[in-house]
């Protein structure tokens, strides 16, 4: 009996444990709402459904932990359909699709990465597939060259 308890926690919280192990991803007005309560750049994958790359970054990048650990701790991460002109949000006083804001955003290539400072003044684009250290490294600049105070 007690190695069959010992056996269901063991499954249990190796579910648990898996279940921690991936990047929160938030609905652009969630992300919104919480940079409002405590302030943080927001991570925006803009993508389509047709985009294979977009698919090979879901499965090989976003599922690395030093990815999803990185993305969690600096960012509210949002994943935005491109495409999508029935879901609705407002921004800024207006009404937006996920369609119009990614427009908004100049995103014209997929995938496509969007930082958004704290202030949700200023953004920058990452574009294309990239694997989890090339990602990183290629944040890390981009926020680094973007974001930085100059001296």
């Amino acid at each position: 009996m007690k190695y069959i308890v010992l056996l269901i926690f063991g499954v249990l919280l190796s579910f648990s444990t898996k279940a921690q192990e991936q990047i929160k991803w938030l609905k652009f007005e969630e992300a919104i709402a919480a940079n409002a309560q405590k302030p943080k750049m927001l991570l925006v994958d803009v993508y389509t459904d047709w985009c294979g790359w977009c698919k090979k970054m879901d499965k090989e990048t976003f599922t690395d932990p030093k990815v999803i650990a990185y993305i969690n701790s600096n960012f509210y991460a949002v994943k935005m359909n491109a495409e999508d002109t029935k879901r609705t949000f407002d921004f800024m006083g207006k009404e937006y699709t996920e369609a119009q804001m990614a427009a908004a955003m100049r995103v014209r290539s997929y995938p496509n990465f969007v930082v958004i400072e704290p202030k949700l003044q200023n953004i920058a684009q990452l574009p294309g597939y990239r694997a989890p250290e090339a990602f990183l490294s290629g944040l890390s600049e981009l926020i680094e060259k973007a974001f930085k105070a100059k001296p």
